[in-house]
């Protein structure tokens, strides 16, 4: 979806990212696997810097941890295999997740109870306010929930991303509750790395999550929205407007806050899976928060059309707004 690049400029290394972003004539977009990004009908009108760099090294090492730097264009799943072919723990649960490995610290990319926030210890950057190539370390990255520094800004561009990995044959604990029931443990137990691995891409892919050429409901940028996180107020009104509805599946967080789940949210206002929108969209016939250009030429304006429906349906009934999860470029909701 979307319409044409001003101009496309491919880099294959870090000096190559850095040298393109510096001689490109603005505005820039820096976009690497494109598969949480939604570009608006007119396309872009300036530089789009394509990051197509790859590979990884081992930083340091020991008996019980190793830490690799990866360069940003790897492919995330790529790198995901690999950890777990090489007895490394850490983001097996994050299998099968599209997209590259340097827009994982901007999204904080999180998936059945892990997050890239637990294992990254730093994320290499060029500077575009100062010139400067440095490391960010994790404390200073403000790692939220699908949130970062990086996410928003042209400031920083990411070059690499370093990761600290268990030496472990077994899995992290297993947090999600899913999962737990896929693999037949209890939540708390851990699984081999690769049993991790195929139970989390089963499911994924039930959900349409998988990318699949075949399969349409897999045309997407995966949830839409995020989970509101609710303060104790708003969140004890949607008690109140949904009573008849039954309870939202809910998880508390700190300072009374309440992550409340999208998905029910989006269901309780109406919107059943496979409803359709104009020109081809439609939610997914798997998944409530997924988008799908299902007929593959629908415009993205169709997309934001049905999205906006979908937002404002939700805050009319409930009392709740939704924030889209994807970066949206030269379009808005």
């Amino acid at each position: 979806m979307g319409g044409p690049a001003g101009r496309i400029v491919a880099a294959t290394s870090a000096d190559e990212i850095i040298q393109a972003v510096q001689v490109a004539d603005e505005p820039i977009l820096v976009l690497a696997g494109g598969s949480n990004v939604v570009i608006g009908d007119a396309g872009f009108p300036g530089t789009v810097v394509l990051v197509r760099s790859g590979g990884l090294r081992i930083l340091t090492e020991d008996a019980g941890s190793v830490t690799v730097r990866v360069e940003a264009g790897e492919p995330w799943d790529d790198l995901v295999a690999a950890t777990i072919g090489n007895g490394w723990a850490g983001l097996e649960c994050l299998s099968g997740i599209p997209g590259s490995t340097g827009a994982t610290p901007i999204q904080n990319v999180g998936a059945y109870g892990q997050e890239v926030a637990e294992t990254i210890t730093g994320v290499e950057v060029y500077d575009r306010l100062d010139g400067t190539r440095r490391v960010v370390p994790a404390a200073e990255c403000g790692f939220a929930y699908r949130g970062s520094i990086f996410k928003y800004q042209d400031r920083w561009v990411v070059l690499s991303v370093d990761f600290r990995l268990t030496r472990s044959p077994l899995s992290g604990p297993v947090r999600y509750a899913e999962l737990a029931r896929a693999l037949g443990v209890e939540v708390g137990e851990r699984v081999p790395l690769a049993d991790a691995r195929a139970a989390v891409l089963r499911l994924r892919a039930g959900k349409g999550m998988v990318l699949d050429a075949a399969d349409p409901d897999t045309r997407s940028v995966g949830s839409f929205f995020t989970n509101p996180v609710l303060d104790r107020a708003t969140y004890d009104q949607l008690l109140e407007r949904s009573a008849d509805l039954g309870e939202p599946p809910s998880w508390p967080g700190a300072d009374g806050l309440v992550k409340v789940s999208a998905a029910w949210l989006i269901d309780k206002a109406g919107f059943t899976k496979g409803h359709p929108g104009e020109g081809g969209v439609a939610i997914s016939s798997k998944h409530t928060l997924a988008l799908t250009n299902r007929s593959g030429t629908a415009s993205t304006s169709d997309l934001l059309a049905l999205a906006s429906t979908i937002r404002d349906t939700v805050h009319n009934r409930l009392g709740v707004t939704l924030h889209p999860e994807p970066v949206l470029i030269n379009c808005a909701l």
